[in-house]
């Protein structure tokens, strides 16, 4: 299941092989151009290797779920940045993304690139051959459209207009197949690299105007990726269809991917009736990473007679910082006092080490798996109920009402609400809740469906939320901690970080042109972070796990080291990197596995766990 995800940093080395120059062209949109400048040497990806299986299968229909229905189809404004918004993020490609296996920019929508002597501007010639699902080709004015476009208020999405306006400084058109991009700074290759090649939107499609949030709220725009928008059944299914004649099934790096002609996903709001919908076979796979699904329930028949599959792939991808998220601009959470108290009244050690089994890491600041940028020097405060009342004393809260939660002067009690969106997690704040009362603490659970409490939280209408944000190959941190975001709905401060210290780092950390320099400001921020006791740091999942019905069939080598799933069906370039897309379904194996079920045949259970890219 993916976390709600947001625009995020990642980074490619530097590839070796390149071309030579080209002749300079010109283009008359607006009056002349410039001349692509004379010694341009453009690189390509082309020898890195194929991670697809040759031996992948077309066909079939993809059966997946989702715990709600999109709020919008929208990539953009008011309600996008829900869980869902990543099936419609990757339907359009990025111009390049990371290999990953050897980390080094591959062509996406452009198959060759070059730097400009101002370490501020990349040149890209785009695929001849890229074509959005419509059939309309893709060209450099799309990119124009699209910095127009995220610039614009029409689309009523603060985050896009202050990057696409600060970060991003131009588009320049040499011709159909040729533009530039330039930064609002100087910037390593590294970081050009990653904040430059974005994706477009279909100019020929969209019509921007004051209306533009209701117009385009359920509108399905063309895609330039292997599936597109099909059906939807409101509060129900979103159907997606593969892309007939798709453009990039020739490609090398595309090559044996997107195998199942139909992706359905249905809503189904419980785990436990997924989980059974599962088990019946009308869903394909489910994921396994909770540690009483893989321990405890998969122990079926199902599972006993060799129809399911289980597979726990351990990866080196960057961590989510999973956690409790505390509103500073809540009347309570103002005080640092109570904000430490609390780091020191959640027992998540016991957590992690009964309900999940020892499964999960403890994570120790905000995401890990970053490098250098990540502060290895950082410990999560530990529980510590006695530790915890002398900061809540100190905060006022010095008397012991008779439920044994403590109370301030005026009477009130030290209450703090979590706003929750999976009810797997209940049994787990359930057990956080009884723990803290002995600091004297009551914890208020509060379940809400996924997308209406992804809405809340970024309104700031939470007292503090659980949950994770995903995280890409380094991290970003202006959406985040930035004051401008602060106070602000629609922003993804949900903690309402309004703090000069961190800040002027977040500035620093942007303009930064030297990577070491970045890191060490990286580790400065999260450090801060500790010290405003605003996200406690909850745990870190090294793997994938899930249960895959016996026709769903997954690459010799099962995914890659930077696989967030065993079984996503689309790119995974939402984490920086292309990973997806790698499994299909047999047919004549769903056949057969269902005509055993009937008859009551067995074949030999398989659990298959593969350490191959496990981290010491």
């Amino acid at each position: 299941m993916l976390h709600p995800s947001s625009p995020t940093i990642s980074l490619f080395p530097r590839v070796a092989r390149f071309t030579t120059l080209v002749i300079p062209l010109f283009f008359s949109a607006f009056g002349w151009s410039a001349a692509l400048p004379a010694d341009l040497v453009w690189e390509s990806n082309d020898d890195d290797p194929v991670y697809a299986d040759p031996a992948a299968q077309r066909g079939g229909t993809f059966h997946d779920f989702m715990s709600s229905f999109p709020l919008t189809l929208r990539k953009y404004g008011p309600d996008s940045n829900g869980g869902f918004a990543g099936y419609i993020r990757e339907g359009t490609l990025p111009l390049l993304a990371t290999h990953p296996l050897t980390g080094k920019p591959m062509p996406m929508l452009a198959n060759q690139w070059a730097f400009g002597a101002d370490h501020k501007t990349l040149y890209f010639r785009i695929n001849p051959k890229a074509r959005w699902s419509d059939g309309q080709p893709v060209t450099a004015d799309d990119w124009l459209f699209t910095l127009k476009m995220m610039r614009s208020k029409e689309i009523n999405d603060p985050w896009y207009n202050n990057h696409y306006s600060t970060q991003i400084s131009a588009v320049t058109k040499f011709d159909d197949h040729t533009l530039s991009i330039t930064s609002g700074t100087e910037k390593s290759r590294e970081d050009l690299l990653e904040s430059l090649p974005f994706s477009p939107e279909p100019s020929h499609a969209i019509k921007l105007t004051d209306n533009w949030v209701k117009e385009y709220n359920w509108k399905i725009l063309p895609v330039t990726g292997a599936y597109e928008v099909g059906e939807l059944k409101k509060g129900k299914s979103v159907t997606f269809n593969r892309v007939k004649d798709w453009w990039g099934d020739g490609e090398r790096y595309f090559q044996h991917r997107f195998n199942p002609d139909q992706i359905e996903i249905k809503v189904l709001r419980d785990q436990n009736i997924a989980w059974q919908h599962f088990l019946r076979g009308d869903l394909d796979t489910f994921p396994l990473v909770m540690p009483n699904w893989w321990h405890d329930k998969s122990k079926t028949p199902e599972f006993d007679k060799g129809y399911i599959d289980k597979i726990w792939f351990y990866t080196q991808t960057p961590q989510s910082p999973m956690g409790l998220y505390l509103n500073t601009a809540d009347p309570l959470l103002r005080d640092l006092n109570v904000r430490l108290g609390i780091q020191y009244a959640l027992a998540i050690d016991k957590m992690i080490a009964t309900l999940l089994r020892g499964d999960y890491q403890r994570l120790n600041t905000y995401g890990s798996g970053q490098g250098a940028f990540t502060n290895t020097d950082l410990r999560a405060r530990p529980f510590d109920p006695k530790l915890a009342r002398e900061y809540f004393a100190k905060a006022g809260f010095t008397r012991t009402g008779p439920d044994g939660i403590l109370q301030n002067d005026k009477g009130q009690p030290l209450s703090l609400s979590i706003t929750y969106t999976t009810q797997e997690h209940a049994q787990r704040l359930t057990l956080l809740r009884e723990e803290a009362k002995k600091a004297g603490l009551n914890l208020d659970l509060n379940l809400m469906d996924a997308s209406a409490g992804f809405k809340s939280m970024l309104e700031k209408k939470h007292q503090s939320a659980w949950m994770g944000w995903s995280s890409g190959r380094y991290p970003a941190y202006w959406e985040h901690f930035h004051k401008v975001n602060a106070n602000k709905p629609q922003t993804n401060n949900i903690m309402n970080i309004d703090d000069d210290a961190i800040t002027a780092l977040v500035e620093q950390f942007d303009k930064a042109f030297d990577f070491a320099k970045k890191a060490e400001l990286s580790r400065q921020i999260q450090q801060r972070l500790y010290e405003l006791a605003s996200f406690v740091p909850a745990y870190q999942v090294p793997y994938t796990r899930a249960g895959a019905w016996r026709w769903v069939k997954l690459p010799k080598i099962p995914a890659t080291p930077k696989s967030d799933l065993l079984y996503w069906p689309l790119d995974g370039t939402n984490s920086g990197y292309s990973f997806g897309g790698l499994f299909w379904i047999d047919e004549q194996v769903k056949q057969e596995t269902q005509a055993a079920i009937k008859s009551g045949q067995r074949f030999p259970p398989v659990t298959l766990i593969d350490t191959r890219y496990q981290q010491p």
